[in-house]
């Protein structure tokens, strides 16, 4: 379920930075049903246009860091987010992928959550530019979520800001936890990895159904979102699987 999912003729592709870019239509459909909350349709309109452009900009934070280190790749938006997947690249007489350090597979790893972020702070100095107020408020009392917007300007403007500041801080936050196959999950494969290539895949994993299964538990009682106990639970049942079976 978190891999690539396989294209159909319904799918959006474009290019952007000339980075090939797919869209299943499940995407669509996931992002519809995370914005259910609300009957609005406008409301609706604009929780799928900011999931789009939020993932997006994620996805394109690995690529261009994949980049810079000489690896091409493509991004697909599917339905469980978005992947950016490499392609083999003219190496010799042949074609392969290009050969990443440890350290360089973790800061490309780490370019998704890092661009989002970087995003939120370039919509709150656009904001705080032209006039308009940021406050801050907190999530479970102790991580800190800026709210933006301008006082009495357009309510779809400061819906849409309030969307784009959520989605990318709150996916990048999600994104570093320490379950696999999440951006934290990998980083945290590596480094385990380098400080112990005999164990370190094993541990990363157990860290993983320990943090997924966690998750899923908050995400039910103290999110109420059963999308996301769901979804966190299938992540620590899948390193669960990836222990019993060896195949790490």
């Amino acid at each position: 379920m978190f891999t690539s999912a396989p294209p159909t003729r319904f799918d959006l592709r474009f290019s952007i930075f000339g980075i090939p870019v797919r869209v299943h239509p499940l995407f669509w459909l996931v992002a519809l049903l995370l914005g259910g909350r609300t009957l609005n349709l406008l409301d609706i309109l604009i929780w799928i246009v900011a999931v789009f452009i939020s993932i997006l900009i994620h996805e394109l934070g690995h690529a261009l860091a994949m980049r810079y280190y000489g690896q091409h790749s493509q991004i697909v938006l599917h339905a469980m987010g978005g992947l950016t997947v490499p392609e083999p690249v003219a190496w010799g007489t042949g074609w392969a992928n290009v050969r990443l350090t440890p350290n360089q597979e973790i800061v490309i790893t780490a370019a998704g959550p890092v661009a989002g972020f970087l995003f939120a702070a370039f919509i709150l100095a656009v904001v705080f530019g032209l006039g308009g107020i940021i406050q801050l408020t907190t999530l479970l009392g102790f991580i800190p979520i800026p709210l933006a917007g301008f006082v009495g300007g357009n309510a779809i403007l400061n819906s849409f800001i309030g969307s784009l500041l959520w989605i990318n801080i709150m996916w990048g936050i999600f994104n570093l936890l320490p379950v696999y196959p999440l951006d934290g999950g990998q980083i945290a494969r590596q480094i385990f990895v380098q400080y112990d290539p005999y164990d370190g895949t094993r541990k990363a994993l157990w860290l993983s159904v320990i943090a997924g299964g966690a998750m899923a538990v908050a995400g039910f009682t103290v999110f109420g979102s059963v999308y996301m106990a769901l979804l966190f639970g299938l992540m620590a049942f899948q390193s669960y699987q990836l222990l019993n079976g060896g195949r790490y």
